[in-house]
């Protein structure tokens, strides 16, 4: 009898200490009356916005407050990057991105009007991802060595890439695909991954270069296909799909990263219990399974490790770029 006692009153602490923890938890967001903006640097409907979309409505409930998703796009996430470095650092606005705003823009554009070092303050990391090489509908190629052949063959060795982003990672890579195969390919920048997928899907545009998150449901759909992807690991959303390492195109082991930012001098309560909240809504299996249905390869990060896979990835990024000979505009 004792015993049970005591397993009930052990029960009932620990009831009432998660209780309390969800309590101060709520009433550290709700204090303000705002609900909590995340900023998205990309148009609705691409990789990152679906993303941020299902993350919000997890963490609306973990946090007890509204949170709700803000596309500011254009420039690469530059102009959503430099939204929340002037937002209040209030813990109402946090920023969504994944590492091209973060590690490569500020190293390809002499005035970004932000630093991620000085002026954001990493929050937590969810997930891993790698950019793959696709190819619309209307072309008869079938794998990447046939995307060669037919550019060689029906254009002369020419031919156009759509990539997100201008001066970005699926940039680089045209360039280098372009260099390995000895084809005259050049990148066609968007506003964004879902007016190049439109083009893609109109057949407007023969290729493009993006995320796996990106390019994943169209190609499931059979609309477009992905004939390559980044890395030396294939992926298990696509597992025919070969890497560019099996194709002989390495140095591209260094994965891009999602994480979530606040602005510096945010305070560190709201950093931890944000961190804590995104760790416990990854964890969900219906999140993890749709985020690995996305082409993401889940795995929480706290804001020291988000803060050295960025570190990690700009520097292993700024060798590929001075290598490249590309000159910041």
């Amino acid at each position: 009898m004792k015993n049970s006692r005591r397993s009930l009153l052990s029960t009932l602490l620990r009831s009432t200490a998660v209780l309390a923890t969800a309590l101060t938890l709520g009433t550290a967001f709700a204090q303000s009356g705002k609900p909590i903006r995340v900023l998205v640097g990309f148009p609705p409907g691409g990789g990152s916005d679906a993303i941020a979309r299902l993350l919000s409505e997890k963490l609306k409930n973990e946090l007890g407050v509204s949170v709700v998703v803000e596309n500011r796009p254009g420039a690469g996430g530059q102009i959503a990057a430099q939204a929340l470095k002037a937002a209040a650092p209030d813990g109402t606005t946090l920023f969504l991105s994944h590492d091209h705003t973060i590690s490569i823009l500020p190293q390809v554009v002499k005035n970004p009007g932000f630093d991620p070092v000085h002026d954001f303050v990493p929050v937590g990391g969810f997930a891993t991802f790698v950019n793959a090489f696709a190819v619309s509908g209307g072309t008869p190629a079938r794998s990447f060595n046939d995307y060669v052949g037919w550019v060689r063959t029906s254009g002369s060795g020419k031919g156009a890439v759509g990539v997100p982003a201008p001066a970005s990672t699926p940039e680089f890579l045209v360039k280098l695909v372009g260099q390995k195969y000895q084809l005259d390919l050049v990148a066609a920048p968007y506003r964004g991954s879902a007016p190049m997928m439109a083009d893609m899907l109109g057949n407007q545009i023969a290729a493009g270069v993006g995320s796996v998150p990106d390019f994943i449901e169209n190609h499931k759909a059979g609309k477009v296909r992905v004939v390559a992807v980044l890395g030396n690991k294939r992926q298990g959303a696509m597992p025919d799909v070969p890497t560019f390492d099996e194709l002989g195109l390495k140095g591209f082991d260094d994965l891009p990263y999602y994480g979530i930012y606040a602005p510096a001098g945010t305070p560190q309560k709201f950093v931890t219990d944000f961190s804590a909240a995104l760790s416990r809504v990854v964890a969900i299996p219906e999140v993890r399974d749709q985020l690995t249905g996305m082409g993401l390869t889940v795995g929480y990060m706290t804001p020291e490790q988000l803060a050295t896979r960025q570190a990690a990835y700009t520097e292993a990024w700024s060798r590929i770029i001075k290598t490249s000979g590309f000159v910041a505009q």
